[in-house]
């Protein structure tokens, strides 16, 4: 038996070879249809994949950030950590206490910079150092520069507030311990450890701060409540849930979700619109495919009959249209991904000074190329049943008469 199938598979590769004209048309005809589908499937995944990517790596697009003022207190902001859905959250003081004047000894001018209170994995300093004491902090790109310092560098902060009728100052020691990249924070900006913002409300409202030896008139209590918080969820598809959620508790939210659903939904349409031009490509390919090794059948009804004279099986003969039709899909898959590849550059060359050197207008990966063989050689197995189908009934005796 493998014998047998070794000599079909021979047979039909040597007849293929020798019509070589009609199986370079049955070639391009599938390359025809092919390759433009892995150019198109190529231009939605290089496009609406590069905006997902965008999406999904910009860590802003999964903040979530609460409108106007509420009262969260510890146990409330540890409950929402303990979600799933949510990667990192952090309560926040009142705007107008969170703000340091900074002065340092390379720069001639005090700038303000705003407090933002970090933690671990906050997605802002994924790849910085986070502050782990109240002298630490992480600069914004822009105070950096105002500044001109660099990580390591000692500054100096000041507090100013109006106590008991008079005009106070305290200073603190500073130890920028890295700059945050430029996305990360567009403002003159600081961020740092929760208890310096802490403590920098607190003697904003008169309380002493004993660790850092600033008068007032009573210690911080634990039941301290926070008017907002920095929440980021762990992707962006958690966004719009974890909005729901919070829009039920009576707290207002501002996303990025209309941007994120309008990339979803672009997705979507687009992946519909593919398949439906592959399917009626395929679906039209395979009958003419079908069409074409019938006929080829037809043609060769005397040479298939005396295989079956020289002891070849009904299912053997079955094996020759489908070898060829193997053959076509093969050469054509093969053409229309060469086809693609000289395409693609193109379209990536032409769009190189829009894009990103990490992104591409046009790009498949390398399970693209298997999945489009295997779709091609699924539908021209299938074109081949109808021949296979005919080749098996060829009877012997119709050699006989021929001879």
């Amino acid at each position: 038996m493998p014998h047998r199938v070794k000599d079909i598979l021979w047979l039909a590769g040597r007849d293929y070879r020798n019509e070589w004209q009609m199986s370079a048309f049955f070639i391009v005809s599938l390359a025809a249809v092919l390759g433009p589908m892995m150019i198109l499937y190529g231009l939605k995944f290089g496009i609406v994949g590069s905006m997902l990517t965008n999406l999904i790596e910009d860590p802003r697009n999964r903040e979530v950030r609460p409108i106007g003022s509420g009262r969260y207190d510890s146990a409330w902001v540890e409950q929402l950590r303990n979600r799933e859905e949510i990667d990192f959250i952090v309560p926040r003081t009142r705007a107008i206490a969170a703000t340091i004047d900074l002065k340092s000894e390379t720069a001639s001018r005090i700038i303000s910079v705003e407090m933002i209170p970090t933690g671990q994995a906050d997605p802002l300093l994924k790849t910085q150092t986070i502050p782990q004491s109240l002298q630490q902090i992480v600069l914004s790109n822009k105070a950096a520069q105002k500044l001109n310092v660099k990580p390591g560098d000692e500054i100096s902060g000041s507090l100013s507030r109006r106590f008991k009728g008079r005009s106070e100052r305290v200073h603190i020691s500073l130890q920028v311990i890295d700059i945050a990249k430029p996305a990360s924070f567009t403002r003159d900006g600081a961020f740092t450890d929760l208890l310096l913002v802490e403590a920098a409300e607190d003697f904003r409202d008169g309380r002493a701060v004993s660790a850092l030896g600033w008068s007032g008139t009573a210690e911080g209590n634990d039941k301290r409540t926070y008017p907002s918080f920095r929440l980021y969820t762990s992707s962006i598809y958690d966004v719009a849930p974890i909005s729901e959620a919070l829009g039920k508790l009576g707290i207002e939210v501002s996303t990025r979700v209309a941007d994120i659903d309008i990339v979803r939904t672009m997705d979507r349409n687009l992946s519909v619109v593919f398949w439906l031009i592959a399917i009626i490509g395929l679906f039209g390919f395979t009958l003419s495919l079908g069409a074409s090794l019938w006929a080829n059948v037809d043609r060769k009804r005397k040479e298939l009959s005396v295989l079956r004279l020289v002891g070849f099986r009904t299912g053997e003969i079955v094996w020759f249209p489908v070898l060829q039709s193997v053959f076509t899909a093969i050469f054509g898959w093969l053409t229309a991904s060469m086809i693609y590849l000289g395409v693609s550059f193109t379209i990536n060359r032409l769009f190189a000074s829009q894009m990103d050197s990490s992104d591409s207008i046009c790009h498949l990966l390398p399970n693209h190329f298997l999945i489009a063989l295997i779709l091609t050689l699924g539908a021209a197995t299938i074109a081949a049943i109808l021949a296979g189908y005919r080749a098996a009934r060829i009877e012997p005796s119709e050699g006989l008469r021929d001879i």
